[in-house]
């Protein structure tokens, strides 16, 4: 989970982008930092007009996309679905796909990272960058 200071940092980079940082950017900006999960902008969205209602799902989508090329976030297209978004700051991590709820879990495995490593240096490459989804149902208990 982040912090508030965190919404500092996405407004220091869009000033620094010469970015004006109007009342609903700042909603959003707050939005974004309280999150934690991975939401699409049609939640950020939903989530600022209940603080705003003067914010416009284009001004969700400007920001996102002003945040997006600044680095400051990711975007996600995981599988029959629309783009999420999370922070960039956080550690590596893989991602599993709930996909009667599109729940996004997030885990990282030691193992699944040596193995890759592994793989990839077999075939004579180097392992830059990497992004793994896994799509799944709960099991029955």
């Amino acid at each position: 989970m982040t912090t508030a200071n965190e919404a500092l940092d996405y407004e220091t980079l869009l000033r620094e982008a010469g970015v004006r940082i109007t009342r609903p950017r700042k909603t959003i900006l707050r939005i974004l930092s309280e999150g934690g999960d991975h939401p699409d902008a049609l939640e950020i969205f939903r989530r600022a007009s209940a603080v705003d209602p003067s914010i416009s799902l284009s001004t969700v989508y400007r920001t996102m996309r002003l945040l997006e090329e600044k680095g400051a976030i990711h975007r996600h297209a995981f599988a029959n679905g629309p783009s999420r978004f999370e922070q960039a700051d956080s550690a590596h991590h893989d991602h599993l796909i709930d996909m009667d709820t599109g729940a996004v879990i997030e885990f990282r495995s030691d193992r699944i990272e040596a193995l890759q490593d592994e793989i990839a240096r077999e075939l004579g490459y180097e392992i830059v960058f990497h992004r793994l989804e896994l799509y799944g149902r709960k099991r029955p208990d």
